[in-house]
């Protein structure tokens, strides 16, 4: 008889999505495309139910082949495999700083009715960083990041490009200052596009500056929630500086970054749009808010949300078919690099690989927690001085958190975002539970996108 024994529901994930029934084996990440007869015998052998409905379905032969196919499955550790690696040990490596994001300006020229750092000012006196605190950061960088070849700097805001003369400043000591030690610094920038002239492009090209531009689609949908100051709307400005700006960049180095709310739950229709601008490189999130919002996402609101993501698979194959085709963050997925990697414990880095920096030099463990004392760990100056904060989100993995380890997804989402973790529920090891149905959402998306494509590299489709 088929081994059941050693097979645990949360080792595998079954699921039909449009023509392909996909079956996942977490612990090995081997994905098998099953005919309807494996699909549904596979099925009623983990719900342990009588398997004569299927037999009655599709006869013995094609089940007894099914069986023997499962089997073969199971006998090559690619079905109810285990986990062939040592967590403790992955997750005991001596960490070091690769990243920081540089909250260059804690000041906005928009006021994005979603946005988690309080109009810009993160809660506190709207501000910029000197230059003097930024070089600070970039030693701290440098010295923290150890035998790390490479390190990572993200401008960000508030909105960094009011400070353009402390970014370019910055950009130029830190590339010379880690070439000095024989490392490299990669440089990103984080902006909602309104300052984006044609000398900010220049440099930001020269330097390999690469780009993640704010975009929430389409006019109305950007507008409504994304005005400037004055509450007009961003989008006819925008618009044009990130077009010439993709265009200097010759379409690489960049990404649209979009979030979409209760009022756009038709999102699909706003990355159809930046598509048909000429966008090639496309994210939509979802915003999180507290439930008092009019613009939160709730977990009733997600059959609309699957829908829409079930859209985009179809924008996203038809502009594949017509040759023309974009890149959708979400959907990008390997289905070759094994799970047996640390950064598949965790979700990111943040508190102890990677830390936001405030204007005034403080160090935190990224930027949705800056302005929340309690988080606080250290200053540039100073160095990490409370510990115990690093120590504390290096334990946030999926086996510290109940909901995750035993999820299908856990893998690949990781645990998910800590930040919207604790802002949902006030606890770093409990995940968000809508965000958590809108991650596995997408995984199918893409997993299916994936085996698509690998079935018609090997001519089967």
């Amino acid at each position: 008889m088929f081994d059941l024994k050693n097979i645990a529901q949360e080792n595998v994930h079954l699921f039909s999505y449009r023509e392909l029934n996909i079956l996942l084996d977490v612990n090995s990440g081997s994905i098998h495309v099953l005919d309807g007869a494996a699909s549904d015998l596979f099925q009623a052998l983990m719900e342990k139910k009588v398997m004569n409905t299927v037999i009655d379905k599709y006869g013995e032969t094609a089940v007894q082949e099914a069986y023997q196919q499962l089997l073969a499955m199971q006998a090559e550790g690619l079905l109810g495999s285990k986990m062939d690696f040592d967590a403790d040990s992955l997750l005991q490596d001596d960490s070091y700083i690769k990243s920081l994001c540089l909250n260059i300006s804690h000041d906005c020229n928009l006021r994005c009715k979603y946005c988690f750092a309080g109009t810009g000012d993160f809660g506190g006196d709207r501000q910029l960083m000197s230059f003097d605190t930024a070089k600070q950061a970039i030693d701290f960088l440098l010295k923290a990041s150890g035998p790390r070849p490479f390190c990572e700097v993200d401008f960000f805001g508030g909105e960094p490009l009011m400070n353009f003369d402390v970014v370019k400043d910055t950009v130029i000591y830190a590339k010379e200052a880690a070439r000095k030690i024989d490392k490299e610094i990669r440089l990103t920038l984080t902006t909602n596009g309104m300052l984006l002239n044609e000398q900010v492009r220049r440099f930001l090209v020269e330097h390999k500056v690469k780009l993640v531009l704010s975009l929430d689609g389409r006019a109305e949908t950007n507008d409504f929630m994304r005005p400037t100051a004055s509450g007009r709307g961003s989008y006819e400005r925008i618009i044009p500086n990130f077009q010439s700006m993709v265009e200097e960049l010759d379409g690489v180095d960049y990404y649209l970054r979009g979030t979409y709310t209760k009022h756009n739950l038709d999102f699909s229709h706003d990355v159809e749009h930046m598509a048909s601008l000429g966008f090639r490189e496309l994210s939509v999130e979802p915003v999180v808010a507290s439930k008092e919002e009019d613009y939160a996402i709730s977990e009733e609101d997600y059959p609309k949300v699957s829908k829409e993501y079930d859209r985009l698979v179809d924008l996203y194959l038809d502009y594949q078919q017509k040759g023309d085709p974009f890149n959708f963050f979400h959907f990008n997925i390997s289905l070759e690099q094994g799970p047996c990697l640390s950064k598949r414990l965790r979700s990111c880095g943040a508190g102890f690989e990677y830390l936001a920096v405030t204007p005034q030099g403080d160090l935190y463990p990224c930027h949705q927690f800056v302005g929340q004392p309690e988080f606080c760990l250290g200053n540039v100056t100073e160095g990490v001085k409370d510990k115990s904060i690093s120590q504390t989100f290096k334990n946030t993995h999926i086996f510290n958190k109940k909901d995750c380890s035993k999820c299908w997804a856990r893998f690949y989402c990781s645990g998910g975002c800590n930040a919207n973790s604790y802002q949902q529920s006030g606890d770093l090891l409990t995940p968000y539970k809508t965000g958590c149905l809108v991650q596995k959402k997408r995984l199918e998306c893409a997993i299916y996108l994936e085996v698509k494509k690998m079935l018609h590299a090997e001519g089967e489709v």
